[in-house]
């Protein structure tokens, strides 16, 4: 069997002294150690470029052998944010009130949640993910996938910072099971939702938890 040779073109690094490297790699880190998870929204509309480009810079991420196994289903229409709303509290109900341990739900009350999901309304976009366990060719025959979860868990990293980076919020919204978004959204078998985030501007009443992370201490061990 013949293949292809592989094409390969230059790559060009953005060159930095030691101290840029250093300053731009400290600069990134206090700005993103703003970044927060948000259960308030404004409903001041977001433009439908802003969301494109964030979905542009999610598609940079690594995959597995390039397969980029992903869709990014973005949703402002008050109708279907209304049907997502609805279905994600009916599983979100029953999480709080059967599904979820004791344990579980008092590590939750620093949080001030519930079940009621009033931002997957008020949130101008939805923005949901899938992962697509395999593809389909142009005949409808089956295409591999690998390392599925690990790629879009690192495009959604990525979405992430640029939501960041575009002065918006977002929350990472995982009720569960999240079957119903698939049939809401007419996806296919083969694309399962991974997550669900409400995007728009921060309201300026906006509160958030007192925090702290973890220091680098607990997180890191170096082998030098």
């Amino acid at each position: 069997m013949r293949t292809e040779k592989p094409v390969f073109i230059p790559y060009t690094p953005t060159k930095l002294s030691e101290a840029q490297s250093l300053e731009r790699s400290k600069t990134y880190y206090e700005y993103m150690d703003k970044r927060r998870s948000l259960r308030m929204f404004s409903d001041r509309p977001v433009a439908k470029e802003i969301i494109q480009n964030i979905l542009r810079t999610a598609s940079t991420a690594p995959s597995g052998a390039h397969k980029q196994p992903w869709t990014f289903c973005a949703i402002s229409a008050p109708d279907l944010k209304h049907k997502i709303r609805h279905a994600a509290e009916k599983e979100e109900y029953e999480g709080y009130h059967r599904r979820m341990s004791e344990e579980w739900l008092n590590d939750l009350k620093p949080f001030d949640t519930d079940w009621q999901k009033p931002f997957l309304e008020v949130a101008p976009w939805l923005i949901v993910v899938f992962r697509k366990i395999y593809g389909l060719n142009e005949k409808g025959e089956k295409i591999n996938h690998y390392y599925v979860n690990e790629s879009v868990g690192l495009a959604a990293g990525f979405m992430l910072a640029a939501i960041h980076q575009a002065g918006l919020v977002a929350l990472t919204h995982t009720p569960s099971p999240m079957n119903f978004l698939g049939k809401l959204l007419n996806r296919p078998s083969h694309e399962k939702p991974f997550l669900l985030l409400p995007v728009g501007y921060a309201p300026e009443d906006a509160q958030v938890p007192l925090l702290t992370r973890k220091p680098l201490e607990e997180i890191s061990v170096f082998y030098e």
